[in-house]
């Protein structure tokens, strides 16, 4: 016979603690008032409602919707929301954003498109929040609504320099070596010293620039700086041209040096190829390259590795690969063919012998079909190569934030008369340049230990922006 299940006392006494929390009242008092009201009467009173309460209710405070329509809440667990669909809007913008500059630079190629276009297409969606959080309303509307603008220019510098550069530091670590990160193999874990990421030296000119493009946060804060009122909105018109300069420049040399274009785009080929490949091999395989679980079906692929196996000795060559890639056809991107069956040969070629053995095959296979997932399995593994391209991108975004959306907030600055009063946010920005530009332009290899410092750099921002703000009252 089925017994049936009852509550623990722990569970009863869990919920008990909750409905404490949430029921509230007040005492009686002796003041001979025979009144008794059901509610609460007094703001002070008010304010002794449970902090759970306070979190689903907004008690009788009103918002005030943004430009008319969009969504505003006063609880926490709404503005948790907001934040929620808000970030994931953002997260699909970027997404649409990366995927379709990559497209146009295959389709246009380096140059004009890729040095000037995609570089403001990146830093479009940033700046035009900027504008749009200046526009609306009279000019003190505006001076309260500029506070947004500029937190979210210093959160995304600070969050890209930190966080983002921290987290390719680790996810593409790799064994160093003669003080060089070799690529592809990881033995050593989680080693401080004896792991990390390389680089080039472009990357450092790339890392100076956006260090050197600081100077107009600076030209704007030296009326504050000098204790003096009257040269503060000559100040911004300064840094404005500064800004616009600096721009200008950075574009000029992204087109005219269109290096970090190229990089991109062989490295957007690169994983064309990738892409093709696999799925020449589930056509071949008929739908049965992967297991019911994910994992590779190795019968499968051992027959897929023999008929590319033309001489049947057990190894892939070079010539062997060229086949495939010839093969499968990849006249829609203006393909290298040499170059693409080097960099597959690189990657499956772990024992650098110039041919590729079933056991190498099934590996890289294995590999490339982990990145394609997006599983936490190839995000961790090994690659310090591949995570070239993000630190261009993390210096190129900083730069861009750095000179076109602080042009647009200094323009929306001087236009409508507003004070620039950003003193902590402007401070954190340089802290962070500054050190993270110094520390990139003087190394190109990363151990991990690196990475600490860039994780470290933002709780200290944050933390530093409080205390300026609300114990020196610098805002």
């Amino acid at each position: 016979m089925a017994r049936k299940h009852r509550p623990s006392i722990s569970l009863t006494l869990f919920i008990c603690l909750i409905l404490c929390g949430i029921a509230c009242g007040r005492f009686i008092g002796d003041d001979g008032s025979d009144l008794v009201l059901d509610g609460v009467h007094s703001q002070q009173e008010q304010q002794r409602f449970s902090p759970v309460i306070r979190m689903f209710s907004a008690a009788e405070e009103t918002c005030e919707q943004t430009y008319g329509f969009m969504p505003c809440t006063t609880t926490v667990l709404g503005n948790l929301f907001l934040i929620v669909i808000y970030g994931y809007l953002m997260f699909l913008a970027a997404t649409f954003l990366s995927s379709g500059s990559e497209l146009l630079l295959e389709i246009l190629g380096p140059g004009l498109i890729g040095g000037l276009f995609l570089p403001i297409l990146g830093a479009l969606p940033d700046a035009m929040l900027i504008l749009v959080s200046g526009l609306s309303g009279s000019a003190e509307t505006a001076q309260s609504q500029v506070s947004v603008g500029i937190g979210l220019l210093a959160g995304s510098t600070v969050m890209l320099l930190t966080v983002i550069w921290g987290a390719c530091v680790t996810v593409g670590k790799c064994d160093i070596e003669n003080h060089v990160a070799k690529d592809l193999q990881d033995t050593k874990g989680f080693s401080l010293t004896g792991s990390g990421v390389s680089t080039d030296i472009w990357t450092c000119y790339a890392a100076i620039i956006m260090a050197v493009s600081v100077l107009p946060f600076l030209v704007v804060q030296l009326p504050q700086m000098l204790k003096s009122n009257s040269g503060r909105h000559l100040a911004v018109l300064i840094a404005l041209i500064v800004s616009v300069a600096l721009l200008i420049s950075y574009c000029l040399y992204q087109v005219f040096q269109p290096w970090i274009q190229r990089r991109r785009l062989a490295f957007t080929k690169h994983k064309r190829v990738i892409s093709g490949i696999l799925n020449h091999l589930k056509m071949r395989a008929l739908g049965r390259l992967c297991n019911d679980d994910g994992t590779i079906n190795m019968e499968v692929l051992e027959k897929l590795f023999n008929t590319i196996d033309e001489d049947k000795d057990g190894y892939l060559s070079s010539s062997e690969l060229r086949a495939l890639v010839i093969g499968i056809r990849f006249e829609e991107i203006n393909l290298d063919e040499n170059d693409a069956v080097e960099k597959v040969m690189k990657d499956f070629d772990t024992s650098r012998d110039s041919l590729i053995s079933f056991d190498e095959f099934s590996y890289g296979i294995s590999r490339w079909l982990d990145e394609a997932k997006g599983s936490r399995a190839s995000q961790a593994g090994p690659g310090t190569m591949k995570y070239l391209e993000d630190f261009h991108e993390l210096y190129g975004a900083v730069t861009m934030n750095n000179v076109l959306c602080l042009s647009v907030f200094l323009a929306l600055v001087y236009a409508r008369g507003l004070t620039w009063d950003f003193s902590s946010e402007v401070l954190v920005i340089l802290i962070v340049c500054i050190v993270m530009g110094i520390f990139g332009s003087l190394r190109t290899t990363f151990p991990l230990w690196t990475s600490l410092i860039a994780f470290l750099l933002y709780p200290f921002s944050l933390a530093l922006v409080y205390v300026l703000d609300y114990v020196f009252g610098w805002s």
